[in-house]
């Protein structure tokens, strides 16, 4: 039996450890689940025979050490900045590692290290990232082997809740991690190029410049800009595009109401509130709002934020009880940021009978023949349940297909690596449309920014 030990059995291993185990008695393999709560790594398990649980501490050398030297291949579903050591075990012991993180400098400084030992370092190798890149290449490298010139491609993602889970005003719910969502945008002003000319946009006016975008049975969404739109222009060899944009998919009417949030200051986390532990929701919305001897809570909100109580984005507000005097917060040296998490996870926990939905939209503009085109291609993907969500099959099958790919000698090309080219792509997206991650592509005439200038 070839051993497969994945680390880390949280809400993104589901699906990868379901897949595996459906490959094993075919495949023959051990899968080895390693996790901080044994429990946890237990129920993952499904009591199957080929698959067995471990405690591991990922601080704990001996125990880290001793996993990844029984195995044939290590998958590491940690957080982000845990992978390294155990790349570099991974190093030491000769075993390829596959990830679903961005690659980061001390990863990318293990590049020589794997090549010499022959190891692939699959990363980037999720949803997004992972399967933005993989469906993006693909299309792009079908309009260069026809002689096509790319002349742009925009890219959008988002992980929402799925039409019949749709319950509430804001047309939302957390699928993945709540505080990456609540920290969307910060750390620096989002850039990208449009028809040639490089556009920034700071935080503050972020969630009010947005793209609509129109899904054929799912009706419309918006997009915002990501942090950096041009990370991956030269990996996608666009150096020469026009327009280069990558943004987050959410609901019509969503960024509009979130960016109340941003300018009253709630999605703050550069410092602690005072006595947050006991403060009330009230108080938590209170504290940046002004003085007044007489207004009450919810008046001063209206008139800082300019809005009539027969707005909707008013009624998004009360949704939240932002104004309740009974809730508290509970969190000590909290920041705002933290709080507004807090209360947010009131209404938008996904409930048992919930399911999410992953939607992802690329446009290509290109000229072939001297005649300019565009692609559109769009995917939607529904979530079965709270366990097998659509986040979760779409960040852990394309990490178990790669692992089974590198480990059954069909992708060989070793190094430190993110799946853009064919040998790793083409498998993968191909044995993806089994399971119901499937891209439609729609050929239109291309207009760009600049509708005018087309004769």
């Amino acid at each position: 039996m070839r051993q497969i030990l994945i680390i880390g059995a949280g809400r993104s291993a589901s699906s990868l450890i379901q897949y595996l185990l459906g490959k094993s008695d075919s495949e023959q393999l051990k899968i080895v689940i390693a996790d901080l709560s044994l429990e946890l790594a237990q129920k993952k398990t499904n009591k199957h025979p080929n698959a067995q649980a471990i405690a591991l501490d990922i601080f704990n050398n001996g125990q880290r050490k001793a996993a990844i030297e029984k195995a044939d291949i290590v998958i590491s579903m940690l957080p982000a900045h845990l992978h390294i050591e155990v790349a570099r075990d991974c190093i030491v012991y000769k075993k390829s590692l596959v990830t679903a993180s961005y690659i980061s400098d001390a990863m990318q400084e293990l590049d020589a290290a794997a090549k010499e030992n022959n190891l692939v370092f699959m990363n980037e190798i999720g949803l997004d990232p992972g399967i933005d890149h993989m469906s993006a290449m693909k299309v792009i490298d079908e309009i260069r082997d026809k002689g096509g010139k790319m002349l742009l491609f925009e890219s959008f993602c988002g992980g929402l809740v799925a039409p019949e889970s749709d319950n509430n005003l804001w047309n939302y719910k957390f699928t993945w991690a709540p505080r990456n969502v609540v920290l969307a945008g910060q750390g620096g002003a989002a850039k990208f190029i449009q028809e040639g000319s490089y556009k920034y946009i700071p935080y503050c006016n972020l969630f009010r410049r947005t793209e609509f975008l129109d899904v054929e049975g799912y009706g419309r969404f918006e997009g915002y800009s990501n942090r950096d739109s041009l990370k991956y222009r030269s990996v996608y060899g666009l150096d020469d595009v026009l327009t280069l944009y990558r943004g987050t998919i959410r609901r019509v009417g969503f960024s509009k109401a979130w960016n109340m949030f941003v300018q009253l200051g709630m999605t703050d986390d550069s410092y602690s509130m005072e006595d947050s532990e006991n403060m009330s929701y009230r108080q938590f919305t209170n504290a940046f709002l002004p003085y007044h001897p007489t207004d009450s809570v919810e008046i001063k909100m209206r008139l800082i934020l300019k809005i009539d109580q027969d707005d909707i984005m008013w009624d998004k507000l009360l949704e939240l009880s932002l104004f309740n005097d009974t809730k508290i917060v509970g969190l000590k040296n909290a920041t705002p940021a933290q709080i507004l998490e807090k209360i947010l996870s009131d209404s938008w926990t996904l409930q048992p009978d919930d399911k999410d939905m992953i939607v992802m939209y690329h446009k290509f503009g290109f000229e072939l023949n001297g005649v300019k085109q565009q692609i559109d291609s769009k995917m939607v993907c529904l979530g079965d349940d709270q366990t097998y969500t659509a986040m979760a099959k779409t960040v852990g099958l394309p990490v178990a297909i790669a692992t089974l790919q590198i480990l059954n000698g069909k992708i060989k090309t070793p190094g430190v690596q993110l799946p853009i080219n064919r040998e790793v792509y083409l498998p993968i997206l191909k044995e993806l449309e089994e399971h119901g991650v499937v891209f439609h592509e729609q050929t239109m005439p291309y207009l760009g920014y600049r509708p005018d200038a087309v004769s």
